[in-house]
């Protein structure tokens, strides 16, 4: 979600939130309740990684008003359900018209869900390794204001190098952005006071 770093728009209560959540009425919600919250279950982070995957090339509200279906057709993003997923599985959900039938990234999630459990098994969690990648707030970007991180390059490459598939750095910058290990919301918005008290007291996986 790149921006300018000092843009917002008034909510339907009147406070100030970050201008992108006003590009369409269901952003709201989603910015106002997940985007930026820190989560440490593997389900959601491993549906996140998966949707980002989804969407490069896309917008994220095509994304988001499909994920009910995405996780309908992807056994709610369960790791261990997914990295059972066959030939046969994905011919079905190529002709699911209320997906992304894309071969490429349908097999990227079906991959990706059998290197996520063996992360699992090495590390404890999906969170416990991805965890390590939060970004460092002293001396980085502005919120808003750039696609990549030092910190999204380090997680792409390695999980690119532990085979994963459609992790570049945009895509895992955003996935960050999501999920808590960059707090990106603008320093004038109101959730931002809220997403930081929530990275305050959130036990980071691993430690």
């Amino acid at each position: 979600m790149a921006g300018s770093a000092s843009a917002t728009i008034l909510g339907p209560d009147g406070k100030p939130r970050c201008k992108w959540c006003g590009g369409a009425p269901e952003f709201l919600e989603y910015h106002d309740t997940e985007w930026g919250f820190p989560v440490a279950d593997d389900r959601r982070l491993f549906e996140k990684l998966s949707l980002e995957g989804f969407q490069s090339g896309l917008s994220w509200r095509t994304i988001l008003n499909k994920r009910e279906h995405f996780r309908a057709a992807f056994a709610d993003f369960d790791v261990d359900r997914v990295a059972r997923f066959t030939e046969k599985d994905v011919v079905k959900l190529l002709a699911d018209p209320g997906i992304v039938r894309h071969r490429g990234k349908i097999e990227a999630v079906i991959n990706n869900a059998k290197r996520a459990r063996e992360l699992v098994k090495q590390e404890g969690s999906l969170a416990a390794f991805v965890w390590r990648y939060e970004a460092d707030p002293r001396g980085r970007a502005a919120p808003q204001t750039v696609s990549t991180s030092a910190e999204s390059i380090a997680l792409s490459k390695d999980l690119k190098r532990l085979g994963w598939k459609f992790v570049g750095p945009t895509t895992v910058f955003a996935f960050m952005q999501a999920m808590g290990l960059v707090d990106d919301h603008v320093a004038d918005c109101v959730i931002q006071k809220r997403v930081a008290r929530a990275r305050k007291n959130f036990a980071r996986p691993g430690r």
